[in-house]
């Protein structure tokens, strides 16, 4: 068995001999270089994000995909956020993508008592087995719901009901033979098909010993389920009434092991699991999510609103804005767009690391979406990280527009709030006015 590889996104992996896994480097085996750069190429084909830059014939660069990739050989690829210094312990990384999913995915959050689901420090992909065997095996204790289904049959003996113009062709010598129609109370029905199909994938996935034992053990208590052969049929039949309801808890986990619920889900030839998300797009949904809960009631938080144009032509409204966020209270609104990126404040010279296509889209943001009304304040969210604590002093485009850039605090300790310039309720006044709830004191 391969030892497990973790690299930070915008690693390299490389087939040199000479190199020594760390984060920002690491050796596969050729082949498994030649797998990941025929991938690369499909995701290219197909439009979507690369997941990683061929530098020469023997190192590629990992794109801004985080999770957890395995490759036909059983080599398992772990690919964390790059929010930290390198000297970090993995599992800090490994404890905020799985806060970021279980919100950007709408998971069910983890119960205090799973004590054995609280160590940080398996993969992704072994987390997510746990989560899901966790939710069916509390399914099962409740009980398997099961349904009648209508069958047809040739008995000796009768039952249900008698089928007469099938009897009646019933050839000579079989008129002992009965064709029946009866009902029978099995365990046959969609949800259960769904997570027994759920279930061999993690069984004949997983390395994890805990994770092993308990999915052999829920594999004997349902071996009278059969595996969902159409799963895109078997979700559309999913029922949500009063007698389904202890089977919320595992849906969201069994859709996103059959591929249903990830933003990106690699459909290819592996032997397990693998999860991989553009952290751009999950970082974007996890401010969004926790900026919902932190807004005052009356505030209204939109995102990707698209109502607005660059330009017109002929007539005709053309080149269409999309900020990632529009937050309105009363007769004020804001506009918020999200960027995954480490920014220096010490670098004034390098701007920060600020692109300037990001403050060119913000300023034409501003001119279409805000109006005379408004406060006319833009803002940019980044990660926090030890580089960046504390927000930049505001760019003015002009008298009536404002840019703040604000940091977002991932610590695991903090409230994940944005850092705003001033503290809610300190004496003086802030002029970035956010509708958001004040902080409870530790």
């Amino acid at each position: 068995m391969k030892a497990p590889i973790t690299v930070r996104e915008y690693g390299r992996l490389t087939v040199r001999d000479n190199a020594v896994n760390a984060l920002t480097l690491a050796h596969i085996d050729r082949v498994d270089f030649d797998w990941l750069c025929q991938l690369s190429q499909r995701y290219k084909v197909s439009h979507a994000p690369a997941l990683a830059q061929v530098e020469d014939s023997r190192t590629l660069q990992l794109d801004n995909y985080v999770g957890v990739i395995e490759t036909p050989t059983g080599q398992v690829i772990e690919i964390l956020p790059k929010t930290a210094n390198e000297d970090d312990p993995l599992e800090d990384g490994r404890e905020l993508i799985r806060r970021m999913l279980e919100r950007a995915l709408d998971l069910p959050p983890r119960e205090t008592a799973e004590a054995s689901l609280e160590r940080f420090d398996m993969p992704l992909n072994e987390w997510v087995i746990a989560r899901f065997l966790a939710e069916l095996d509390q399914l099962v204790k409740r009980g398997v719901r099961s349904d009648y289904q209508r069958l047809e049959a040739t008995e000796p003996f009768l039952r249900g009901q008698l089928d007469v113009a099938r009897q009646m062709r019933q050839p000579p010598g079989r008129g002992h033979h009965f064709a029946l129609r009866y009902d029978l109370f099995l365990p046959d029905r969609a949800e259960n098909r769904l997570l027994k199909r759920a279930l061999e994938t993690v069984a004949n996935a997983t390395q994890h010993p805990d994770n092993w034992r308990l999915a052999q053990e829920l594999r004997h208590l349902l071996v009278d389920v059969p595996a969902s052969r159409d799963v895109e049929g078997d979700f559309r039949l999913w029922r949500h009434d009063r007698l389904m309801a202890h089977y919320q808890g595992v849906r969201p986990w069994c859709e996103l092991i059959l591929y249903r619920a990830m933003p990106s889900a690699l459909n290819g030839e592996w032997r397990g699991i693998s999860l991989l998300f553009p952290m751009e797009k999950l970082f974007e949904r996890y401010v969004e999510s926790c900026l919902r809960e932190q807004l005052l009631p009356d505030a209204n938080l939109k995102a990707q609103v698209a109502s607005q144009y660059l330009c017109t032509q002929q007539g005709k409204q053309m080149f269409r804005l999309q900020p990632d966020l529009l937050l309105q209270h009363g007769n004020k609104r804001w506009v918020m767009d999200v960027k995954w990126k480490r920014l220096d404040s010490s670098d004034r010279d390098g701007k920060y690391g600020i692109s300037q296509g990001d403050l060119y889209q913000l300023f034409a943001y501003g001119h279409k979406y805000l109006t005379e009304q408004d406060d006319g304040h833009l803002v940019l969210i980044y990660p926090s990280w030890s580089q960046l604590k504390v927000p930049l002093e505001p760019f003015c485009y002009d008298a009536r527009l404002t840019l703040w850039v604000l940091p977002f605090d991932l610590a695991a300790s903090s409230s994940h709030r944005l850092i705003l310039p001033c503290q809610p309720g300190a004496d003086s006044a802030c002029e970035l006015r956010l509708p958001l709830r004040p902080t409870e004191p530790a």
